[in-house]
């Protein structure tokens, strides 16, 4: 019969409804205790009135007035219990201490002898009566006290029986006396949980005090941390308790790794492949210590186990291999060990175990990927030095020489493209047959398909990285250099269009990156020359764009922002040849700048060819960029400015044509073509700007008469916006540098007539041009004489007045914000 719901998921319903009805009767309780302590009067009210209210017995205990642990909780008698034998016990070993110390000498031989003896039986027997009376606390205590006791007596030995004895000989014998000792103690009184545990960290002084006293070798030194770990691990294993295995597991990996790290600097200084034989030696067994730890560990200890396991093969073998080969193939020899370790997967490792070796191969990878990348870095960044010497041309005509690295004898040029390549190769075949490497490890390695894409970008940003460096390393001429970024950045632009087509992926991005930063420093590699120069941006002008153009961005945000990337990127490269040209017609950086407006022309040809495409919007707006760099240049020339100025209006006013780019460049192109007249009648020295201004503002405003009267609904901006200003602007220009007051006085008072009369007629436009020309022309009537009463009034006056005001704007802040929010709306209804 089956049950409906399923077994499993009716107990977990009945779990759930528990716990809710757990929860549900503790809101009753607390309710129920705080409507006992409201009925209940002060306990120091007497009479009637004190006594507890009739009623029904209550069906529940009261709810405690206090929480444990709060300020007036009291506290639980055994913890008051072992706090104070705690502090007893600690009294006692103080005591004992300060009598071997410092009373030791004012009593004979058969005193001292007797004294300590006695005291230690005695606290070493008492816990045994103590146990069958139940009293465990206690003879915890008296065990700790006979422990140090112990410790005690065998310093008193050495003091008294063997003084001229070695301390340091003496002492790796007492601690393995001592642990002996504890040992058995605690194995007789198994109730007491501390003697085994010091037993252990006893043990782990025998050995390094013996090599210490007997002047040993680092070698030997490393040789007793590692047996020292291989005991510890034995005891993990085997011991009694929890507290013994603990504290054996935590003094194993600290002696492990100890005689590991030993072992691994004489590894790494080896002068001879024999040399490193015993270092190696001890690495392995320090190794198999590891594993033999971890076997049957919880997961992330194996883990970790198997890491260190892993790193001590590698150091072991590959400091042997390093040692026979010159020092600049170290790295390689490391990276083919850690390659190896990869065969850990078909050993009989537990799952985490393997998987811990695995990542000890993936660290040992990435170390020799992070030794190249100094190799990398400064192939990218290299040409970024001769910037200062623009097209001076290579030293040597060699890449190192574009560089900058001339002479460079820097061992890691040559095996930092081995390195790398070799590296790629792996993470290529690794996102290649995946599935096949999933099912030869078994659950060591996870099946996932973003560990594969990762493996696949991996293998490209590694490959790219080593194929970069391969002419520099080879000290190749500087055009095979040139030659081999262009290639690699073809290809990555190609792999990544056609994986895009296929899908999103971590591959895709990973190739547009790499070819991002592979045309920047061509870019600047190609500096160094100038026939370079055009060569390879023209290249990279004509690879973006190929490759804009081949990518599908129908129904992918990815493809989409990747198209318009890489068409952004088209027209940098066009900015770049425009303005080398100009450096190649040895032009000065304002007569340059007409050239520069080549490629926004061209940007607004290609936006109308491209109108609806995800490319146009970003095309267009690049060109928008070299136009403000056209405009720059053109700077320091007012003449040349003027010109600018009124071509870019042109292209303006071209995109202004399309309907779905009007709203913005019919405002930038009106804005332009304005900015063109001022810039021009004040590089023609005019100073009466009224006489050019007004021809041109007198039929704008009748356009805009008529436009208004056909679509009442248009802006008073659109209509009115760029005839007034072409005539308010320059003359309040001219009227702050004219002594005279006939030309303020005028243009105040159409200022005036303008303001009145864009509030008469609802009119945003004359509003705001009027009010702002009449308030700057007012000011500038007003300077003088305010000038002279602020050099009057004291020095302290301004500062309290600033203070006064701005006591009363925050008073009066929440008005002024509804006054500016109205003003705000009022102008919104205004055309």
């Amino acid at each position: 019969m089956e049950h409906v719901p399923p077994p499993a998921e009716e107990l977990a319903l009945l779990d759930r409804e528990l716990v809710r009805l757990d929860a549900r009767r503790m809101q009753l309780l607390a309710r129920r205790a705080w409507l006992v302590s409201v009925l209940q009067p002060p306990a120091t009210s007497a009479g009637p009135a004190s006594a507890a209210p009739s009623g029904p017995a209550q069906p529940y205990p009261q709810w405690p007035a206090a929480p444990f642990g709060s300020p007036g909780a009291p506290v639980p008698p055994r913890n008051a219990q072992n706090v104070l034998l705690s502090l007893g016990g600690l009294l006692l070993a103080i005591a004992a201490i300060a009598f071997t110390l410092v009373s030791w000498g004012h009593l004979g031989i058969g005193g001292r002898s007797a004294v300590l003896a006695l005291v230690t039986v005695a606290a070493s027997a008492a816990p045994a009566l103590l146990l069958r009376r139940g009293l465990s606390s206690t003879a915890e205590s008296l065990g700790a006290l006979a422990l140090v006791l112990m410790v005690l007596d065998a310093y008193a030995l050495h003091a008294v029986a063997a003084p001229d004895t070695d301390g340091l000989g003496f002492a790796a014998v007492a601690s393995a006396v001592l642990a002996v000792l504890w040992t058995a103690y605690g194995l007789a009184l198994g109730k007491l949980r501390l003697p085994l545990p010091v037993a252990v960290v006893s043990v782990q002084f025998t050995l390094v005090l013996w090599a210490w006293s007997a002047g040993a070798s680092a070698s030997v030194f490393g040789w007793a941390l590692v047996l020292t770990a291989m005991l510890d691990s034995a005891i993990a294993r085997w011991g009694k308790g929890v507290g013994v295995r603990v504290t054996a597991s935590v003094c194993g990996c600290v002696t492990g790794l100890s005689g590991a790290l030993v072992a691994l600097v004489q590894s790494v200084t080896a002068g001879s492949p024999l040399s490193a034989v015993a270092p190696g030696a001890l690495l392995l067994v320090g190794a198999t210590v590891a594993l033999f730890a971890v076997w049957r560990a919880p997961k992330e200890i194996a883990v970790a186990g198997g890491v260190v396991a892993g790193l001590a093969v590698v150091a072991a073998v590959g400091g042997v291999l390093r040692a026979g080969v010159a020092e600049d193939w170290s790295v390689p020899v490391y990276l083919l060990c850690g390659l190896l370790l990869c065969a850990a997967v078909r050993a009989p490792l537990p799952r985490p175990a393997g998987r811990g070796v695995l990542w000890a191969s993936a660290a040992v990878v990435s170390g020799a990927v992070l030794a190249a990348a100094p190799t990398v870095a400064m192939t990218l960044a290299g040409p970024v030095s001769r910037w200062a010497r623009v097209w001076s041309g290579a030293p040597d005509g060699s890449a190192r020489g574009a560089l900058g690295l001339e002479g460079a004898q820097w061992s890691q040029l040559y095996t930092a493209p081995v390195i790398l390549l070799v590296v790629a190769g792996l993470l290529g075949a690794a996102h290649h047959w995946w599935p096949q490497w999933v099912r030869v490890a078994g659950a060591v390695i996870s099946p996932g398909e973003s560990w594969r894409g990762a493996a696949g970008a991996g293998a490209l940003v590694i490959g790219w990285a080593g194929l970069l460096v391969v002419p520099v390393a080879l000290d190749a001429p500087y055009a095979a250099a040139v030659v081999v970024q262009l290639l690699l950045i073809a290809a990555l632009l190609a792999g990544a269009v056609r994986v895009l087509r296929r899908g999103a992926g971590p591959v895709a991005p990973a190739a547009l990156v790499c070819g991002a930063v592979g045309a920047v420093s061509v870019g600047a590699l190609s500096l160094a020359a100038e026939p370079a120069t055009y060569a390879v941006f023209g290249i990279l002008l004509v690879l973006f764009a190929a490759a804009a153009a081949e990518t599908r961005a129908e129904g992918s945000p990815t493809a989409r922002v990747t198209q318009g990337a890489l068409a952004c990127a088209a027209v940098v490269c066009g900015m770049v040849l425009a303005g080398a040209a100009g450096v190649s017609l040895e032009l000065e950086t304002y007569r340059a700048a007409p050239i520069m407006l080549v490629v926004p022309a061209l940007t607004v040809l290609l936006g109308a060819r491209l109108r609806g495409g995800p490319s146009a919007l970003p095309v267009e707006l690049t060109g928008a960029v070299a136009g403000a760099v056209a405009v720059g240049m053109a700077v320091p020339d007012r003449p040349y400015l003027a010109l600018v100025l009124a071509l870019c209006g042109v292209l303006a006013a071209g995109t202004a044509v399309r309907a779905e780019r009007r709203p913005a460049a019919g405002y930038v192109a009106v804005v332009l073509f304005v900015l063109a007249t001022w810039v021009r009648l004040s590089a023609s020295g005019v100073s009466t700007p009224e006489a050019y201004t007004l021809p041109v503002t007198v039929p704008a405003l009748m356009v805009g008469v008529v436009r208004r009267r056909r679509d009442p609904a248009a802006s008073s901006w659109t209509a009115y916006g760029a005839g007034l200003a072409a005539t308010l602007v320059p003359s309040l220009v001219a009227a702050w540098t004219d002594p005279s007051w006939v030309r303020p006085l005028l243009l105040g008072v159409v200022a005036l007539v303008l303001t009145l009369a864009g509030a008469r007629l609802r009119l945003q436009a004359l509003l705001l041009l009027g009010g702002a020309v009449l308030a700057l022309d007012a000011l500038h009537e007003l300077t003088p004489y305010v000038v002279q009463v602020v050099g009057a009034l004291p020095r302290w006056l301004p500062p309290a007045l600033a203070g006064v005001l701005l006591l009363v704007v925050g008073a009066t802040y929440e008005q002024r914000l509804r006054d500016a929010r109205r003003l705000k709306d009022t102008l919104r209804r205004m055309r």
